[in-house]
């Protein structure tokens, strides 16, 4: 039995996760990320935190593969480099080169959300499809795409910006710097802000209490869908409505099989899902929705996790065989 290891890094919390060669996950451990310390504190602890789950889980360290790890920004996947991560304050760091001389095994990273695709696409919603598109919905919205168990790059690893492509109608400022961008809606944020701007326009709903009391959430919206608020309806069934749109672009161009719906943003469920299919139903063409299925995602948290270590994985089988890729 091999082992992957697969680490999903984030800016405020680092989880490792030992896999095996079936894509199951063993165990996990979960440590503060520390960013501040700098860059050597946080790829020092990944490092004993590898070790420590060989250690807790009593599995044979000869037995591992490879690394993988997610990592928030823009990452170059070919060097192994993190190019730009703003709330690990990375720039141009190597992770790959260091973080394999701390390990002795091989290194390979990606960007999170294409880490996290790729999870549901080899062992989640997506397994067995050919070609699979996902996206997570969080504070902000990103995507991306696995056809025939690789993850499609584009030019620049820029592709899958699925969150800011500009929605008609819509004029509220990106943080990307442009305006109307489909994640101003599609988000946690944007789902907070659409309740807020109605409420500050004096509508009535069951949003008010959170709303005065400053702790409005996307959940609060969700609970009073549930509940029959009109305005907590409207907003799910336009924010569903703008990610069909999002979404029938994306399906014309790509022609997916799959369609994962990941993030807390799919904790939605229906709420969200079905406004989408009704948009879809109006603006694609049958002959792509006939062979096409919209599902969450089943990984949830750990598909991070897992798809850093499918990732690691695949390319490792593909530098033995070949000699290509990095270490």
């Amino acid at each position: 039995m091999q082992y992957m290891v697969g680490i999903d890094v984030g800016g405020t919390n680092i989880v490792c996760g030992l896999v095996n060669e079936r894509y199951e996950l063993v165990g996990k451990l979960k440590r503060p990320t520390e960013a501040a310390l700098g860059v050597d504190h946080v790829l020092d602890k990944i490092a004993n935190m590898i070790g420590e789950l060989f250690v807790q889980f009593e599995a044979d360290r000869t037995r591992l593969l490879a690394v993988g790890a997610g990592i928030p920004g823009f990452i170059d996947p070919e060097r192994g480099v993190s190019i730009f991560a703003s709330n690990l304050k990375w720039h141009n760091v190597d992770v790959s080169g260091r973080l394999n001389a701390k390990v002795g095994v091989p290194v390979f990273i990606d960007n999170d959300v294409r880490m996290y695709v790729y999870g549901e696409a080899m062992s989640g919603a997506g397994r067995g499809a050919g070609v699979v598109h996902g996206v997570t919905i969080g504070t902000g919205l990103a995507a991306a795409t696995v056809v025939q168990g690789e993850l499609y790059y584009g030019s620049g690893f820029m592709a899958g910006e699925l969150g800011h492509i500009a929605i008609p109608g819509e004029t509220t400022p990106c943080g990307c710097g442009l305006t109307g961008c489909l994640e101003t809606v599609v988000s946690a944020t944007g789902i907070v802000r659409q309740a807020k701007q109605a409420l500050e326009r004096g509508r009535e709903s069951l949003l008010r209490g959170p709303y005065e009391r400053g702790e409005l959430s996307a959940a609060d919206v969700s609970q009073a869908y549930d509940e029959g608020d009109a305005l907590a309806i409207e907003i799910m069934e336009y924010t569903g409505q703008v990610l069909g749109t999002g979404l029938s672009y994306s399906i014309s161009l790509l022609s997916p099989d799959v369609i994962v719906i990941g993030g807390g943003g799919a904790m939605a469920g229906d709420r969200l899902l079905k406004p989408v299919r009704e948009t879809l139903s109006r603006s694609v063409y049958h002959g792509y929705l006939e062979r096409l299925t919209i599902r969450q995602g089943e990984l949830i948290d750990d598909g991070g996790v897992i798809g850093s270590a499918a990732f690691a994985k695949s390319r490792a089988e593909k530098l033995r065989q070949t000699g290509e890729g990095i270490i």
